[in-house]
């Protein structure tokens, strides 16, 4: 990356993220948690998109940010932040470019990215200590492509490859995450915005490897009207299925424990994805182990 194009990043043209002229779904959970993270990082930051849903934010050379972006294959975002990093880096040893210019490298990618095909690239870049900010955005599937089940697919939903609900259950991306001790992990949702944006503060002051996972209800993926995503990401919240915690100085904590927890049921039956477990003939067994194993969370969170 030339010392030219790192210098004009903060120049380039951008559009509001909430009002670009690209094709993103109304109601998107995952563009309104970008928007608030990107709210508080500002436009000193270089963005670097594994292709997935928000790779429609940008069409060449406008994007919705102030700072950069890089789009790289699924496989690839970690990858990408390493050489820009390097880059940034080399640069200002050289005193080429001033250290007041530096910009943070930002990986935005989704589940599919993020749980399956780049995880391995991810993994050696927390290895290495690479002094980035992983953003995964989770529709629980391969929403871009008409929501294909991926490793974040929960159980019980219906995909296009899962037409009878998901079997299997989905991958704890935050665990894997604080296997390797990155500097920082953290679940958030854009439905809570003031836990959200602590924790980008907080991210934002730490050095090295930081994971942001945000889920992001999905109208079209998930089945629901576009008006209900803010409902749904409570619900998501406020029924134990998507704790809110960060992993900080050696330990998780959860910075929301829903008290009283309200009933899985509540947030299952408001998803179209979910709707074969009540009909034409209700799975009690299912929604049961769904139940339990949120139960048995909680429990050993105490």
């Amino acid at each position: 990356m030339s010392e030219a194009v790192i210098r004009s990043m903060k120049d380039l043209p951008s559009t509001h993220l909430l009002g670009t002229g690209t094709a993103m779904c109304a109601g998107c959970g995952g563009l309104q948690a970008v928007h608030e993270i990107y709210d508080v990082l500002g436009g000193r930051t270089v963005f670097v998109n594994a292709a997935g849903c928000m790779t429609l934010l940008a069409t060449y050379p406008f994007t919705p940010f102030r700072g950069g972006w890089l789009y790289t294959s699924m496989a690839s975002a970690a990858a990408g932040a390493q050489g820009i990093r390097d880059a940034l880096d080399v640069l200002m040893a050289k005193g080429r470019l001033p250290i007041e210019e530096d910009l943070t490298a930002v990986v935005l990618a989704g589940d599919g990215s993020s749980y399956g095909m780049g995880l391995s690239a991810t993994s050696a870049a927390i290895e290495r200590g690479l002094d980035f900010l992983y953003v995964c955005y989770d529709n629980e599937g391969y929403g871009n492509t008409g929501q294909q089940a991926s490793g974040a697919t929960p159980l019980g939903a219906r995909t296009a490859t899962t037409p009878r609900g998901q079997r299997l259950r989905k991958k704890d991306l935050f665990d894997i995450w604080v296997a390797h001790r990155p500097a920082y992990a953290a679940t958030v949702i854009g439905a809570e915005p003031l836990d959200l944006a602590k924790k980008i503060e907080r991210a934002r002051s730490i050095r090295g490897p930081r994971l942001i996972l945000a889920l992001a209800p999905c109208p079209t993926g998930w089945e629901f009207e576009p008006e209900h995503a803010v409902e749904i990401g409570r619900l998501a919240v406020q029924t134990g299925l998507f704790p809110l915690k960060e992993y900080v100085d050696g330990k998780v904590v959860h910075t929301r424990i829903p008290r009283p927890r309200v009933p899985v049921v509540d947030y299952l039956a408001a998803q179209g994805r979910f709707r074969h477990l009540f009909e034409p003939v209700r799975d009690d067994a299912l929604i049961g182990e769904i139940q339990a194993e949120v139960d048995a969370y909680w429990r050993a969170v105490g």
